[in-house]
């Protein structure tokens, strides 16, 4: 049994490799984080060796607090701010352009084929010319954009499609070139994280309880497993795996191509980051001020964190490391094994972005307007 499950782990890998690979597009890499969790699977894991300490190498202060999160990529950091521009900052924060959307940005960008893919609060997702940050298109949904989007191949055609949650209820599906809405598939209430992608399948909750299948081809729900409460964020997807947390603080794996519960551990406060999965762990932060560290296999808890602050920012693992900030204004690295700290800096605002890793650099925005970035 447990070579077919590995076996069947493979499978769904490939598939999910061949549709990343099959454009050209910003894969993830040492150097680059083109989405909020790092690839469409939102795994939040970066292939990448880190070693502490690390040093402040520059800020770029925004007008107001920062809650998006950055995406990387040519040595450029895009990122959204409540001051309702989105930024393009070269080396040493020189601002290479930046666009008014109107109305506060939240949702971290995505960025696919050179266009860049952000969400406004005021319900409009944008596409930008990731070069010059022109307009291409814009797409109005009918609600708050709080969640970033994802991209999938659709069809025989192969046809690259934007997908985003709206606070009014449905996941938007776009064409990726043309702004044209292609289906939309309505849930039972507000949708705030990013739909995971793998294969032909969009894996997301919302505030319905409901964690969504949803087939990427022609938007008709596949499954829905029943949670009982909200889920607040995105769920990490690791073969047909599917990992997150509710509001109540229960963690939850689910088998996708089952359509089941496999298990769920108790004892949580609200789960409002989204976690990572790499090597067999699941990691991810809470309100109760823990950082947890959950057996993929099982669900047993091998370590936690103790913060000074709630833990709503996405963790990050990057190979023996898991990066982590927290809303005591504070970014931590620590070991994957034991979850002991081994480096950490006191920025002094509260952090809610989820950190961008990449081999040269760390990137996190904070509640004081500043984009910090980390590095040698």
């Amino acid at each position: 049994m447990r070579n077919i499950r590995l076996y069947r782990n493979f499978i769904a890998m490939i598939i999910c490799l061949t549709a990343w690979f099959h454009v050209h597009a910003q894969v993830q890499g040492p150097d680059c984080w083109p989405s909020f969790r790092g690839n469409p699977q939102l795994s939040g894991s970066a292939a990448v060796i880190l070693k502490p300490p690390f040093k402040l190498l520059w800020t770029f202060k925004t007008g107001d607090a920062i809650k998006s999160s950055a995406v990387i990529y040519n040595g450029t950091i895009y990122i959204g701010s409540n001051d309702g521009f989105i930024y393009a900052l070269g080396s040493e924060g020189k601002l290479k352009w930046k666009f008014n959307a109107g109305t506060s940005v939240e949702s971290p960008p995505l960025l696919v084929q050179g266009t860049l893919y952000a969400g406004s609060l005021e319900g409009i997702l944008f596409a930008l010319d990731a070069n010059t940050g022109t307009r291409k298109w814009k797409y109005a949904t009918d609600g708050q954009i709080s969640g970033s989007a994802n991209w999938v191949l659709r069809g025989i055609k192969k046809e690259t499609c934007i997908l985003v949650g709206s606070y009014d209820f449905n996941l938007h599906c776009v064409n990726a070139a043309s702004g044209k809405g292609i289906w939309k598939y309505e849930s039972g209430n507000y949708i705030n994280g990013a739909p995971a992608i793998c294969g032909k399948l969009a894996v997301f909750g919302g505030c319905d309880g409901v964690l969504h299948m949803v087939n990427t081809d022609d938007g008709k729900q596949s499954a829905g497993v029943e949670v009982g409460t909200y889920i607040p964020a995105s769920a990490a997807i690791a073969g047909d795996k599917a990992f997150f947390g509710n509001y109540d603080g229960t963690f939850y794996c689910v088998d996708t191509r089952q359509k089941k519960i496999l298990w769920k551990t108790d004892g949580g406060g609200p789960f409002l980051a989204s976690p990572a999965v790499a090597g067999g762990k699941v990691v991810t932060g809470s309100q109760n001020r823990y950082i947890y560290c959950y057996d993929a296999g099982n669900g047993k808890i091998l370590w936690k964190f103790k913060t000074a602050g709630k833990a709503d920012a996405s963790p990050v693992i990057a190979g023996n490391m898991v990066v982590a900030a927290s809303g005591d204004g504070r970014i931590h690295l620590l070991d994957i094994g034991t979850g002991n700290e081994q480096w950490s800096y006191e920025i002094g605002s509260p952090v809610f972005s989820t950190p961008a890793v990449t081999s040269k650099m760390i990137v996190v925005g904070a509640g004081d307007g500043k984009v910090y970035v980390f590095g040698h």
